[in-house]
């Protein structure tokens, strides 16, 4: 049970780093008052994270970005109830940065600290409080999808939740991001795919879709499957890609996007759960969006879809999950590690 507390303004900092993304942010008694992110570009030129040189620009952006944070919540430091983190999981060296200077923090200004399951967060980013959200009750399904993660989760309350169907090989941001450097666009190429798609047919290519058992994905059979095309394509036709890369793209989404709903639909039917949500940086895809919107008509589901500056990784999430663990008196110490794998049932 939440202990509600009446009258009083908690404010809790979060900071997010388990990735390439250094964000702090400001929450007061749940509604985010600042959420700053300071994205890296260096990663672009590799095609992909590179861990070293994020942990590096982690140690240049953490201080700056947590004072911003804090300058733009308009309050003195010294007015934090907490200070939230991610344990993981992420990218060990980029974990350390921010939960090193968390640490610091709270001893320097003697208040708790609170360790955060980072996947937690994405599903409790949720019930941040802002009126163009609403917050799914429980118990609810959620569709986590990201970079490192494909993942169906059954959640009871904010604290329980059961995985009940994963990717056994690659993550479906994996699979976006490899087919768009198939095609030769930029990293991430996630975000590329999807511009595309929205001008191109679904239907003009046919890509085959793995035969998983249960509520498990798989998407390493589509991403060769996908390379193989591409390579015959345009050994016939060395402009292939660059006549047909909207329906390329449109094609690839259907079907992935395919894939993801004929799990959650199972799901449903398994569970009887109709509130469903989605959550992590490739619930920014507008195909998974309008696709999972049409299904409140099509089979009466309760659907529940993040703002956009919620999706990808940020502190909002890391400071809405502080704070309802603040609620709880749920504080960590400074042993507490950090750790690069992490499942989301674990605190």
């Amino acid at each position: 049970m939440l202990l509600m507390v009446k009258d009083k303004s908690i404010y809790i900092l979060g900071i997010e780093s388990s990735c390439d993304d250094t964000s702090a942010a400001v929450i007061c008694n749940g509604k985010v008052l600042t959420n700053v992110v300071a994205n890296q570009e260096i990663h672009t030129k590799y095609g992909g994270v590179v861990p070293e040189l994020a942990s590096r620009a982690h140690q240049q952006n953490i201080v700056p970005v947590i004072q911003q944070a804090i300058q733009q919540a308009n309050i003195d430091k010294k007015q934090l109830s907490a200070i939230a983190f991610t344990r993981g999981p992420g990218l060990m060296g980029s974990l350390l940065v921010g939960s090193s200077f968390a640490r610091s923090l709270s001893l320097a200004l003697n208040i708790p600290l609170i360790s955060v399951n980072h996947m937690q967060a994405h599903v409790l980013a949720h019930f941040i409080d802002d009126e163009k959200q609403e917050k799914p009750p429980f118990p609810f399904l959620c569709l986590t999808i990201s970079g490192g993660h494909t993942q169906i989760v059954k959640i009871t309350s904010y604290f329980d939740m059961e995985v009940i169907g994963e990717t056994l090989d690659d993550a479906v941001g994996e699979a976006f991001d490899k087919s768009a450097k198939i095609l030769g666009l930029p990293y991430p190429g996630g975000p590329f795919v999807d511009k595309y798609a929205r001008l191109g047919n679904p239907n003009t290519f046919e890509f085959s879709k793995p035969k998983m058992a249960d509520l498990n994905f798989s998407f390493s059979g589509l991403k060769t499957g996908i390379l193989y095309f591409i390579q015959k394509k345009v050994k016939e036709n060395p402009n292939f890609i660059e006549e047909n890369l909207n329906d390329i793209c449109a094609s690839i989404q259907r079907t992935i996007v395919e894939i993801l709903f004929d799990k959650l639909e199972k799901a449903v039917e398994l569970t009887g759960i109709k509130h469903i949500a989605i959550a992590g940086g490739v619930s920014a895809n507008s195909e998974i969006r309008e696709t999972l919107k049409a299904t409140e008509e099509e089979f009466g589901w309760k659907t529940y879809i993040p703002k956009f500056e919620y999706t990808t990784d940020n502190a909002g999430m890391i400071a809405i999950v502080g704070y309802l663990k603040y609620l709880e008196n749920d504080f960590s110490n400074q042993n507490t590690r950090t750790t690069a794998r992490l499942k989301v049932n674990e605190n």
